[in-house]
């Protein structure tokens, strides 16, 4: 370690080396970004399907979001642990293991008509997303230089949204429509069976590739993150900006996810549209399109601007467009609404390596710290649930609106390292 610090003749040596395989890991990654997108984006089909099937109220309805998000905060900082003993290639096998046996566990929970046995695999099925969130993303972040740190997991995040556009017509003709032809409860539970198998299929496939593949080793490369910061010592905790950054994964997470939990009751709401619930789940596509398109083009915008700065720009946007859908009506609320995710496309990527920047040998720890925060997507929902059930679904979206705030805070001051 002294004699690569000490020779940047060696260290530029190894970088030239391990240069070729970044081009090649990136693009094997993009798979699974795409994957977990695609997964997390059913659960705003889950979400008015398995209401109706089992009569439940909006705030029971959240339940979803919160034990499928509630699986960050408690295995986040377990799987940091787990990533920094395996490394980051097997600590994304695990996880992806992992998802696929919670894929599978669907299978029961529709054959024994149980709503407590579906939350339970969605813990499962989430605690393996985690898995790999803590494995994949700061991978990302270290495959290059730390100033296009965020436009390389922009890039890679864009695959994500990809995964979260095709999802909603998946779930809304796999899962919407086979439920809308069932006879009974039981049919319509059941719907959900072999979607689910075939995700798992899908899952397994990707560990087998996985396990095959030769990803670059970063070992080297945190080694030298860690020669160039000031402190190294303690843990990830001490970072200023790593904290503020955790808050605002929380809110980010939080106010996408609850906006796209709400966006087939929203659209079905007289005033609004008044459309069918496996029609409206086809609208979903937009609001997570918009965070895909905008992530492609924010790859390459940030690669000029200042990632605090396009932070700020976004969340301000996103607080007026959700002031529109609050106050306006009919196609001007819906449209106001879906643009939202265009806003939504740089946050994660962007408040993620900006929170991880200079913590050297804490990097596993602070991904871990960050994963965990993504729990914000198992309470705001729960919030704005309970809004829901007490003033209305267009009101609740009033919520967000403090997330986005925060966010744009973050952008203009929280995210500065401070020694």
């Amino acid at each position: 370690m002294t004699i690569l610090s000490s020779s940047p003749g060696l260290k530029a040596n190894i970088n030239s080396q391990q240069e070729p395989d970044y081009r090649f890991a990136l693009t094997s990654l993009t798979s699974l970004f795409f994957m977990w997108g695609f997964i997390t984006c059913l659960n705003d089909i889950l979400i008015p399907h398995l209401k109706g099937v089992f009569s439940l109220t909006y705030s029971q309805a959240m339940l979803i979001q919160f034990c499928f998000f509630g699986a960050y905060f408690l295995v986040s900082l377990p799987a940091g642990a787990i990533v920094k003993r395996l490394g980051y290639q097997k600590g994304i096998v695990v996880g992806l293991v992992i998802a696929a046996i919670g894929c599978l566990c669907f299978y029961p929970a529709a054959a024994m008509h149980s709503y407590p046995i579906f939350l339970m695999a969605l813990f499962i099925l989430a605690s393996g997303i985690t898995l790999l969130q803590v494995s994949a993303n700061p991978y990302v972040s270290m495959l290059g230089e730390a100033k296009t740190a965020s436009s390389r997991l922009t890039m890679t995040q864009a695959f994500n949204a990809l995964g979260t556009t095709v999802a909603p017509f998946f779930g809304a003709f796999l899962i919407l429509n086979q439920a809308a032809e069932a006879l009974s409860p039981q049919a319509s539970a059941e719907s959900v069976q072999m979607p689910y198998v075939f995700l798992a299929a899908m899952l397994l496939t990707l560990a087998a590739i996985f396990t095959w593949l030769k990803l670059p080793d970063l070992s080297l490369v945190e080694d030298e993150q860690q020669i160039n910061v000031t402190e190294n010592e303690g843990s990830a905790w001490q970072y200023r900006h790593l904290v503020l950054g955790a808050i605002g994964i929380f809110v980010y997470v939080g106010a996408e996810v609850s906006i796209g939990s709400f966006l087939v009751s929203f659209f079905a709401d007289p005033t609004i549209a008044g459309l069918e619930e496996s029609e409206a789940a086809k609208y979903i596509a937009y609001y997570w399109g918009g965070a895909m398109v905008g992530r492609f083009i924010g790859a390459a915008v940030m690669q000029r601007i200042a990632a605090g700065k396009a932070l700020v720009f976004n969340a301000i946007c996103a607080v007026l467009l959700i002031i529109v859908a609050v106050v306006a009506t009919s196609t001007l609320a819906m449209v106001a609404i879906l643009l939202v995710g265009l806003c939504n496309s740089i946050m994660f990527p962007t408040i993620f390596s900006l929170a991880i920047q200079g913590l050297g040998k804490h990097t596993s720890q602070g991904s871990g710290i960050l994963c965990l925060a993504i729990v914000g997507g198992a309470i705001i929902p729960l919030f704005q649930g309970i809004l829901a059930d007490n003033i209305g679904v267009q009101p609740s979206f009033l919520l967000p609106i403090i997330c986005y705030l925060f966010i744009a805070y973050y952008g203009m001051s929280g995210s500065k390292i401070k020694e």
